[in-house]
């Protein structure tokens, strides 16, 4: 069974001479983990200028943090670092509050290695404020519009199957239409962390996407993580075996059915389907949305045939790659292309 663990950490706005950081957020955050991909992340909303600035820290092999409230910037480096010698999410916790004389105006969650979660809400905190906690996760709110707040949030990212990234953004839009921060929105931020996840494994990150300011930026975050799952998220899992290769395959069911499609995602997704010969017939169906889309685009003809190609249709292979060549003849890889759907045709 997909264990996740979260936690989720809710903030108020503010400053304080004595801390590191003199930001204070009024904000509803997630810090999660994926026990069976490794992976961890932080989703957070708030109505303060580029919120995913202050709040999310993570590491692979490590942890998460999310520190926030009258925000004490330094929780964030130095809880990974705790986090990293193997201490546990209850004892790094333990540890950046002993040492914080200001602890009663800080919120704090975090995720350890194991997936265990700590938290903590200090009591000069201000209303709404209060926690849900369970096996593994632990959800804190401030200055919210009430605690149905948080009880959404629990009962969104408990209930959404897939991919972290996507119970994460659950969670954020069911908290947001429960009421969210009592103040208004205005930023939203979501961070993925995965051992070599991001853009051509060279860095850890593989979903990061901060809304900075917004009159709408959940319904931003949103529309922009299901491009990026396409673009960035897609080809990592669809390697990936199980479970990642379910969550690609619900990834691209998301973004087929959001409405708000376009040509040049469709024409990279139909082309990673093409070259693994995986679902083909869905690898040619949206090709061709791709084609009525821009019709004049032999990149897309290409990876039409390409699809064609994958499903056995040889001559209709053939068919789309010369397309391809009459608008590009010069292209070495077209003729590459049509060389190979050739010898194939023959065989």
């Amino acid at each position: 069974m997909l264990q996740i663990l979260l936690s989720a950490v809710l903030l108020v706005p503010g400053s304080s001479s004595g801390s590191p950081g003199n930001i204070y957020t009024s904000t509803f955050s997630i810090v999660a983990m994926d026990t069976l991909t490794g992976e961890y992340g932080v989703g957070v909303a708030s109505k303060v200028l580029d919120v995913g600035y202050i709040v999310p820290w993570g590491e692979p092999g490590a942890g998460a943090v999310a520190t926030q409230a009258q925000t004490n910037a330094l929780f964030g480096p130095e809880g990974l670092e705790i986090l990293r010698t193997g201490a546990t999410a209850e004892e790094t916790m333990e540890s950046l509050l002993e040492s914080d004389p200001e602890r009663e105006v800080r919120q704090l969650g975090i995720v350890d290695v194991e997936g265990n979660s700590a938290s903590f809400t200090g009591s000069e905190t201000q209303d709404w404020a209060g926690s849900i906690t369970g096996p593994g996760y632990a959800i804190q709110g401030n200055i919210l519009t009430g605690p149905e707040v948080v009880e959404e949030m629990e009962r969104a990212f408990l209930e959404k199957e897939g991919s972290l990234g996507g119970r994460l953004l659950a969670a954020l839009l069911a908290g947001d239409a429960a009421g969210g921060d009592s103040r208004g929105r205005q930023s939203a931020a979501m961070v993925v962390f995965r051992e070599n996840g991001g853009y051509q494994g060279c860095s850890d990150l593989l979903v990061d996407i901060r809304v900075a300011d917004s009159d709408d930026p959940l319904g931003d975050l949103q529309r922009i993580y299901s491009k990026w799952c396409m673009w960035y998220v897609f080809p990592v899992y669809i390697d990936a075996g199980s479970p990642e290769t379910e969550y690609a395959i619900g990834i691209m069911d998301d973004y087929l059915a959001s409405g708000d499609v376009d040509a040049q995602t469709l024409n990279g997704l139909a082309w990673e389907l093409a070259i693994r010969q995986l679902h083909p017939e869905k690898a040619v169906e949206i090709a061709i949305m791709a084609v009525e889309m821009e019709p004049e685009d032999a990149n897309i003809m290409d990876t039409l045939a390409e699809s064609y190609y994958a499903l056995g249709e040889f001559e209709k292979a053939v068919e789309w790659e010369q397309k391809a060549l009459e608008l590009d003849p010069e292209n070495a890889f077209f003729n590459e292309q049509l060389v190979k759907f050739l010898e194939s045709l023959e065989e």
